[in-house]
């Protein structure tokens, strides 16, 4: 199946946009282990979300348990809701058909977020795999992003020439765009010149990016395709026992929100 039909019908199913960045923090999770931590987020969250979206720098700084823990936590997520592997990778041709390889066929992610510095050959590799989305940064939510991303080419800031080459490579309708939440003028920029394609949409919560502008400015005309992912707000809404409850307390009130905004943006 597709990616993008894969998560529109998890969105239907759950009636939700929202993705859960599954970052798990030793120094913020309560007494449990990451795999454990894991297993309980996704068993009380799993019917409010359309997608997953474990970030692999949090794996990696755990050596070789935590790529085992990331295989297993993969395998944990039922199979009718897309994990994204946020992974930001970007290399020359050769280099970039390995991480492609890694991503989509070992760790058989459904998607992953990939930087298009290096340009469109070391995004084609990921593109290849026409069932599997692909989401280019564009617009990232960090405060540096100004740094380079407002820098004019052809008259042009980049961010918007990269939605362009996006909008331009995607043949295969596989390609998806990172904008963030915190700059919600651009992220109504992007969504005009990608009409119709998936917004993965970071920034919510402890960066202050705003929920209603992000969900108004992000989706589709149909009220979809806007992936408004929340990490830390939820995964550490309690450091107790209850934590699995907490967070599923929380990811319900940010599905009801996300809903009602995108009532009042049909």
């Amino acid at each position: 199946m597709k990616f993008t039909h894969k998560l529109l019908n998890a969105s239907r199913k759950n009636k939700s946009w929202l993705c859960i960045g599954l970052d798990p923090d030793p120094e913020l999770m309560p007494e449990v282990d990451v795999l454990q931590f894991n297993k309980a987020i996704i068993e009380a969250t799993c019917d409010l979300v359309c997608a997953y979206k474990p970030n692999l720098a949090f794996y990696e700084v755990l050596g070789t348990e935590g790529l085992a823990i990331l295989e297993k936590t993969i395998k944990h997520i039922p199979s009718d809701i897309p994990a994204i592997g946020d992974a930001k990778r970007g290399d020359i041709g050769n280099t970039a058909r390995a991480y492609a390889r890694a991503l989509f066929s070992v760790l058989d992610f459904d998607a992953a977020t990939v930087n298009p510095y290096l340009g469109f050959d070391s995004i084609e590799p990921f593109i290849s795999y026409h069932d599997k989305g692909v989401f280019i940064l564009c617009r990232t939510s960090n405060k540096g992003a100004t740094d380079f991303q407002d820098l004019r080419t052809n008259g042009l800031p980049l961010y918007e020439a990269v939605a362009r080459k996006a909008q331009e490579w995607n043949i295969h309708g596989n390609i998806g765009l990172v904008v963030g939440a915190t700059y919600p003028d651009e992220l109504r920029r992007v969504r005009s010149i990608c009409p119709e394609m998936p917004l993965l949409i970071p920034g919510i919560g402890a960066q202050g990016g705003d929920l209603a502008s992000a969900v108004g400015h992000g989706v589709d005309a149909r009220g979809e395709k806007a992936i408004i992912n929340v990490s830390r707000q939820i995964l550490y809404a309690s450091k107790e026992k209850d934590f699995a409850q907490a967070a599923r307390k929380v990811a319900e009130k940010i599905r009801k929100q996300i809903n009602d905004y995108r009532n009042k943006a049909r």
